[in-house]
């Protein structure tokens, strides 16, 4: 069993009597405006939902307010290339529990070259194989932070990690993080993936227009699209390109 019984990031809402603008980004997103209180999985905790449903706008506030740069890294790297960050995290209060995380990352796929970047410049490549990231490819990268970087007894964000993983590194990947959930380590995921998402007894949080709901893996699109699509492809696939009806994404839900 996992050694970490109680989760170190516990509860994430917005710190009392703010005025908030929830007509400004991003608090204008229905999720984020109805943020209300997320509980965490000692463990494993997913973000779900469409591009823009908020998912990722969320991870990076829990990744800025505890600690670490907007660009991803430890949180020793505070990258910031662009003046892109968003106002949430300064809206959100953390209760976090004890002990504290010896360990800690943010693993950010649309930045991620910028941080390879900087870790060439710095010539700090000891915790990542010791080879530059750059000299590997943009998967061999992703698992090198996972088998190297990522040490155990941490706290750890990744937000989209199967960017960069074909299907058979993405079960090397849930291996690594069932590892590091063994050492005691907690994690915080925003995906796409329904291999990822597999990952026994986690919390999976589906981020919607009506807010944000706990919802078990078979119910998630992501699970139901794709074991209808591999069981029924030949009929999916002649139905997708034969129909001409703009609203035809429906016909794929069951």
């Amino acid at each position: 069993m996992p050694k970490r019984s109680k989760p170190y990031l516990i509860r994430a809402d917005y710190r009392p009597g703010l005025d908030i603008d929830f007509d400004a980004y991003p608090f204008s997103i229905p999720a984020v405006r109805e943020l209300g209180s997320i509980d965490f999985h000692p463990n494993v905790t997913f973000f779900v939902g469409e591009n823009g449903a908020g998912k990722s706008t969320v991870l990076e506030a829990l990744a800025l307010a505890l600690g670490f740069g907007s660009e991803g890294g430890t949180r020793n790297v505070q990258l910031k290339s662009v003046e892109s960050v968003s106002p949430l995290h300064d809206a959100m209060r953390l209760a976090r529990g004890v002990p504290k995380p010896k360990d800690g990352y943010f693993l950010r796929a649309e930045s991620f070259f910028n941080l390879a970047t900087y870790m060439d410049q710095t010539g700090y490549l000891d915790g990542y194989g010791g080879r530059s990231l750059h000299r590997q490819s943009h998967g061999e990268a992703f698992m090198s932070v996972l088998m190297h970087k990522m040490r155990g007894d941490g706290i750890y964000l990744l937000d989209e990690p199967e960017a960069a993983l074909s299907p058979n590194r993405q079960l090397a990947a849930l291996r690594a993080i069932h590892q590091l959930v063994e050492d005691a380590s907690q994690f915080v995921i925003a995906t796409h993936s329904p291999i990822l998402l597999s990952y026994p007894h986690a919390k999976i949080i589906q981020f919607d227009g009506a807010g944000l709901t706990e919802v078990a893996f078979e119910d998630t699109e992501h699970y139901v699209v794709t074991k209808d699509f591999l069981n029924h492809h030949a009929r999916r696939l002649d139905q997708l390109l034969a129909s001409d009806d703009a609203g035809h994404e429906d016909e794929f839900a069951g």
